[in-house]
């Protein structure tokens, strides 16, 4: 959605909060995770008091217009955890993949699926005429992020603030493993960023959400390729291929997550990829490896288990490599 002026943006806004306060409830008790939440030179709570009406609770708005925009569209769950993934895990989480140039981040391969860029964009603009200056992109995505996972019965989990913007995205940077990497490979780029076995599957996990591509999977339904996969769910072949023929180049996409819908969070995934219907070659090989196998088995078995995690590993990306204090800056 394009916004064609800050008025435009408010005037949706005024409409969401006159439906009330949005609830955004969530399923895990967060109260150890908040005592036990390492700094990073962010904290909870950081917008407290900084605005010029010292009273306004400008992360609790940003919070009801996220909600209100979910609400209108459920499908921006998948879309903000890829954003922040995206983001985060190229030059930390510093809003450079929404830097707009020739060359910039969002420019990669890899991120042209990306979007709500516009959305965040009004967003900013009208955060802007309540509290200038103040608010970093940066931070409006992890918000988003905490907010929508909330909102579609995902973790529920404290969401540190005081992220600045960074200035520098190169879309040379932007490098990503790939869909078809091993668990090995995929565990490395992980290991890298300071996550465990554990939070490397429930972050992966969230493709309980999402779509892919036949680009992204193609190869694993035919003879004669590398990443042909024989024993593949039979049933699961015959829908992908008719969706992605052999030989030709196709735009469809699918849900990563054939058991459930592409808007709740849920353990459906786990179960899909132990049935041998995972849509991803990453997704399918975390059933099948000696380590992640049963960790697959425990998260498919207990939701709670899953959520504590990704909890955990939420936070954790959501510090990964912060400028914070007179490093970077804060866009307007």
């Amino acid at each position: 959605m394009r916004f064609a002026s800050v008025e435009s943006f408010a005037l949706l806004v005024g409409v969401i909060l006159a439906m009330g306060q949005v609830g955004v409830m969530g399923l895990i008790d967060t109260s150890e995770l908040t005592n036990k939440l390492p700094s990073y030179g962010l904290q909870v709570g950081f917008y407290n008091g900084k605005c010029p009406n010292k009273t306004i609770d400008i992360q609790g708005i940003i919070e009801n217009i996220v909600a209100g925009h979910y609400d209108n569209d459920p499908t921006t769950l998948p879309a903000f955890l890829r954003m922040q993934f995206h983001d985060c895990f190229v030059r930390g989480c510093d809003a450079s993949i929404l830097i707009d140039e020739s060359t910039s981040e969002r420019k990669a391969a890899a991120n042209a699926g990306v979007r709500e860029y516009d959305f965040l964009d009004g967003l900013k603009a009208y955060v802007e005429t309540i509290c200038p200056h103040t608010v970093s992109c940066a931070d409006l995505i992890v918000i988003a992020t905490a907010t929508v996972l909330k909102r579609g019965k995902g973790a529920d989990y404290p969401v540190q603030t005081g992220r600045r913007d960074g200035q520098q995205s190169n879309v040379e940077d932007v490098k990503l493993p790939s869909p078809s990497v091993s668990v090995e490979q995929s565990y490395e780029f992980f290991k890298a960023k300071g996550f465990s076995w554990e939070e490397m599957v429930a972050l992966i996990g969230c493709h309980t959400v999402g779509i892919a591509h036949c680009g992204t999977f193609q190869s694993r339904l035919y003879p004669g390729n590398a990443e042909y996969d024989p024993i593949m769910d039979p049933v699961l072949r015959w829908q992908l291929s008719d969706k992605c023929p052999q030989y030709q180049s196709s735009t469809e996409a699918v849900l990563l997550d054939q058991g459930s819908s592409n808007d709740q969070f849920d353990v459906s995934f786990f179960h899909q990829i132990l049935k041998q219907r995972g849509v991803l070659t990453i997704d399918q090989a975390l059933a099948r490896h000696i380590i992640t196998a049963p960790i697959v088995h425990k998260f498919a078995n207990e939701f709670g288990a899953f959520n504590t995690i990704l909890a955990q590993a939420m936070v954790k990306m959501q510090a990964v490599d912060v400028l914070t204090g007179l490093q970077g800056n804060i866009r307007k």
